[in-house]
């Protein structure tokens, strides 16, 4: 039995030092894939999924971010007098949904994921709720919308997207403690972060989205500071998953890292393409574009 996911947490108050200088004035999750903001990908993948509210844990110097995600009605009447219909098109698909609640709320210091989940807690809704982050970039078929139709809190109350990655890289990724696999699903006894690769428990990784139970916020709430001093949802995931279960999920997507420069630069590559053939690209082996 699957249940509908309505809240999708999107955190993006961290401030893009990776990219730097990139990100000295402009938000990461607004720098463009090609033609479009780098944000606008995992909204859509939220709509797509069914979610009936996003709610945006964000920075206040980076308050252009809710300018972006939320409805200009004054730019959309000169547009519109100047008989520019196609921006206007343009405009409302980077906008949220009017269908879709969008809300802000502001992470002060940058304490950890597992703290800007916190962040959120009195604007979600009730029930188990999704975590995008946006610089994990998943084109292709939509990897929330797989996941939710694929979760049963009966099986495991926690799921993590699962990618399987070489040895050597292993070594980025928090690394899923498998009991075994069934189909698309990896029933695991937790994660492992950043393992040395000898020491990995397997191959698969945890890319960033999940689906996580209500009641997760209690044990968030009690986590104390981990690895960096942050408060780390990993940690609250560990010690949920005795009592819920965990499950990776193998998504259809291609998946770009783009907290990086090269994977920006992939990631626009591969949309330009996408643009210039009016569909997809296949998910492997595509020919960056010139």
């Amino acid at each position: 039995m699957t249940r509908k996911i309505r809240t999708a947490i999107l955190p993006v108050a961290g401030l893009g030092t990776r990219l730097l200088p990139l990100t000295k004035a402009v938000p990461k999750e607004l720098l463009p894939i090609y033609d479009t903001p780098l944000l606008q990908f995992a909204i859509q993948e939220a709509q797509d999924a069914g979610v009936e509210r996003l709610v945006f844990v964000s920075h206040p110097s980076k308050k252009i971010i809710e300018r972006q995600v939320k409805p200009d009605g004054v730019l959309m009447s000169k547009l519109r007098r100047r008989g520019k219909d196609d921006l206007v098109d343009v405009m409302l698909q980077s906008e949220v949904h009017a269908d879709v609640e969008a809300h802000f709320v502001y992470q002060e210091r940058q304490l950890g994921l597992g703290h800007a989940v916190l962040c959120a807690r009195e604007l979600t809704l009730d029930g188990p709720f999704a975590v995008i982050l946006p610089d994990d970039l998943i084109v292709g078929t939509g990897c929330l919308a797989e996941m939710v139709a694929a979760y049963d809190p009966v099986r495991a109350g926690l799921m993590v997207a699962a990618m399987e990655v070489s040895k050597e890289d292993i070594r980025k990724y928090g690394a899923f403690k498998p009991k075994g696999r069934d189909g698309k699903r990896l029933p695991s006894s937790g994660l492992v972060e950043k393992p040395a690769p000898d020491k990995a428990p397997s191959l698969f990784g945890a890319v960033g989205r999940y689906i996580l139970p209500h009641n997760i916020f209690y044990e968030l709430a009690r986590t104390k500071p981990g690895s960096g001093g942050e408060i780390q949802l990993t940690d609250a995931i560990a010690a949920m998953t005795p009592d819920v279960g965990l499950e990776g999920f193998i998504f259809d997507g291609r998946r770009f890292d783009c907290g990086h420069h090269d994977g920006l630069l992939e990631a626009s590559n591969w949309r330009k393409l996408a643009v210039a053939r009016d569909t997809p690209p296949p998910m492997d082996g595509f020919v960056a574009a010139e």
